[in-house]
């Protein structure tokens, strides 16, 4: 299935003193989307912001939000991102313990489920729950930090994810993370991100 290649800049990236001009301006730059990192410090070694911050900033943009949950209980959280205005809300393979559960909830509350999955996990390992995911996002460096070199060892990962998504007939979107830019996102897009 062909899908529309869509842009999700990541707030990280922004100066943090001044976050609700700065979703204004990548929604006149063209963003169909915002990002969120939240990390917390444990699963990642970066602490970055918290579902408040991100309530402040939705009254100052129309874009779709989404939280990408880089921390250790993401089960506790995930009703705040929600509440705080994210319409999907990504969870790291890595730190759930009860994968399928934490997606079909996710969706139970009322946003778009997503999972992420670290440079080194194996596609297979979310291969028993696309039936409950919206969106996979593949991480292309270690989560943790910004501006980090692409792995593009992450590609064959993506077409592998690809082919199963197309092989069970699911609609899903492939997003990456990191490193990217005009000299990855060609790749990246081949693989089978949109």
């Amino acid at each position: 299935m062909q899908r529309t290649i869509e842009i999700a800049p990541s707030i990280l990236a922004s100066d943090f003193s001044k976050l609700g001009a700065e979703c204004v301006e990548l929604g006149a730059a063209g963003a169909d989307r915002l990002h969120w990192d939240v990390m917390d410090g444990v699963f990642v070694p970066n602490l970055t912001i918290g579902p408040d911050v991100i309530a402040a900033c939705r009254p100052h943009s129309e874009l779709p939000f989404e939280a990408h949950l880089m921390v250790v209980d993401p089960d506790q959280l995930v009703p705040r991102y929600i509440e705080a205005g994210c319409s999907t809300v990504m969870v790291h393979v890595e730190a759930c313990i009860h994968l399928h559960r934490s997606l079909s909830r996710i969706r139970d509350l009322g946003a778009r489920s997503g999972v992420a999955l670290n440079p080194h996990t194996p596609a297979e390992m979310i291969s028993h729950v696309l039936e409950v995911v919206d969106q996979v996002l593949v991480m292309s460096v270690n989560p943790g930090f910004g501006g980090q070199s692409y792995i593009a060892a992450v590609e064959p990962k993506i077409v592998e994810i690809k082919t199963m998504i197309d092989t069970g007939g699911h609609d899903i979107d492939i997003e990456v993370d990191g490193g990217i830019g005009a000299g990855t996102i060609a790749a990246a897009t081949a693989a089978g991100v949109n």
